[in-house]
């Protein structure tokens, strides 16, 4: 298994990464959004996770909202991205990671041990920063009052960061937060398991997106 890189090592892929944000393309609705890699929530998301915007990915344990940030998390680094997990509760898992695809080199982990200003503060410096293509903000373990307690400016200033940068900023949590700051909302829904004879190998979980008071679904295996 690989080893999680620092912000020194991870630097020089910035410039790459930068370029794909600023210079003209030639299919610009290709490069505006990031493939998760799994067939079914690109389809449900017309292409993926939309980039330069905040995307909010919710849903209680178990329902797959994890292997769908680590599906994500694999194809966005095999395609050379540099990425950024900012971990509110210290509860990211690495070996998961790499397992899912994920190549931990090109993955800047931030821990903060249950402090949510800290990675709060940790999101808006790296988005702010540029050079990522993706920058998830991990807060599904943090209790719901301390994320309910994030205002709407900070919500609105972590937003417009990612559009200056052309970051695809995600949120994980229990509920839905950012509400109108982010463009997009995706509740993961635990539908049933999935056996291989009598052992658990993962669920079949459900992903609404939600946007413009609009919802669609889509069923995919999230492995446990």
């Amino acid at each position: 298994m690989g080893t999680l890189a620092t912000l020194r090592e991870i630097a020089p892929g910035f410039r790459k990464n930068e370029g794909m944000v600023t210079r003209g393309v030639t299919n610009k609705e290709e490069r505006s959004k990031l493939p998760t890699g799994i067939p079914a929530i690109d389809r449900l998301t017309s292409g993926g996770i939309p980039r330069g915007t905040l995307t909010e990915i919710c849903g209680p344990v178990s329902s797959g909202r994890t292997s769908f940030l680590f599906a994500l998390l694999g194809h966005a680094t095999r395609h050379g991205e540099c990425c950024a997990w900012i971990d509110t509760a210290g509860t990211f898992d690495p070996q998961s990671a790499a397992e899912a695809g994920a190549d931990l080199s090109r993955i800047l982990w931030v821990n903060c041990a249950g402090n949510a200003e800290h990675a709060l503060k940790a999101v808006d410096l790296l988005t702010q920063g540029g050079g990522f293509g993706l920058v998830v903000l991990d807060m599904a373990d943090t209790p719901d009052r301390d994320v309910r307690r994030i205002s709407l400016a900070s919500w609105f200033r972590l937003r417009h960061a990612a559009e200056r940068t052309g970051a695809a900023l995600i949120v994980a949590e229990t509920s839905i937060n950012a509400k109108s700051c982010s463009a997009l909302q995706i509740e993961m829904k635990k539908r049933r398991p999935v056996w291989v004879g009598k052992l658990l190998r993962g669920i079949r979980a459900e992903a609404e997106s939600r946007k413009h008071y609009h919802a669609q679904s889509a069923e995919f295996a999230a492995v446990l």
